[in-house]
């Protein structure tokens, strides 16, 4: 039987394979993007006008938000004004965390810029925009885009995750939303 005095070189070529593995990792994660950014287009059959209004209004907003959606036991939280720069909403959830979003800039009816701010699961503070274009007459090119910073751990954590897919889908679910609310008839 052989004793472990005999597998020590064995054991260390494991360990030091193991620490070249890391340390190409962790030199890898360092080697990607310090930012990030997720974005995602859609065409409505509505006037910008119309969207716009879905989208400056934080209650508006939040008929069609796809994290409102994800839990409907969500405890949110409304600043005095619902609309325009300054207008605020804070939530607390179990499936979608603690966080907040305040609109920061407004330009009726093409644009509207967000700063998102992540508590829990994790710590992040974000930009999010809504870029409306007219397309034709009565439809309108809907771009929401988020970007922000990513941190050292981030890179890391995003080696295994994709932002992309993980955001973009939530993104794709909330422009549906959206146009089905916008297109929907006046009652």
């Amino acid at each position: 039987m052989p004793c472990v005095k005999d597998n020590i070189p064995m054991i260390k070529t494991i360990a030091l394979v193991l620490l070249a593995a890391l340390a190409l990792l962790l030199a890898f994660a360092a080697t990607r993007p310090d930012t990030f950014r997720v974005e995602r287009s859609r065409v409505i059959a509505a006037p910008p006008e119309r969207v716009y209004g879905l989208i400056h209004d934080l209650r508006q907003f939040n008929t069609w938000n796809p994290y409102e959606r994800k839990d409907p036991a969500i405890q949110g939280q409304y600043s005095a004004a619902t609309s325009g720069p300054g207008a605020r909403y804070a939530w607390q959830s179990e499936k979608v965390g603690v966080g907040s979003m305040e609109i920061v800039e407004a330009t009726a009816p093409r644009r509207v810029g967000m700063k998102l701010d992540f508590v829990k699961p994790f710590e992040a503070h974000n930009q999010v925009e809504f870029t409306l274009l007219p397309e034709g007459a009565e439809a309108t090119r809907v771009t929401w885009a988020m970007q922000g910073p990513v941190p050292y751990l981030a890179k890391i954590a995003h080696l295994v995750f994709n932002m992309d897919r993980m955001v973009g889908q939530d993104f794709e679910d909330g422009l549906a939303n959206l146009q089905a609310v916008a297109q929907k008839p006046a009652t």
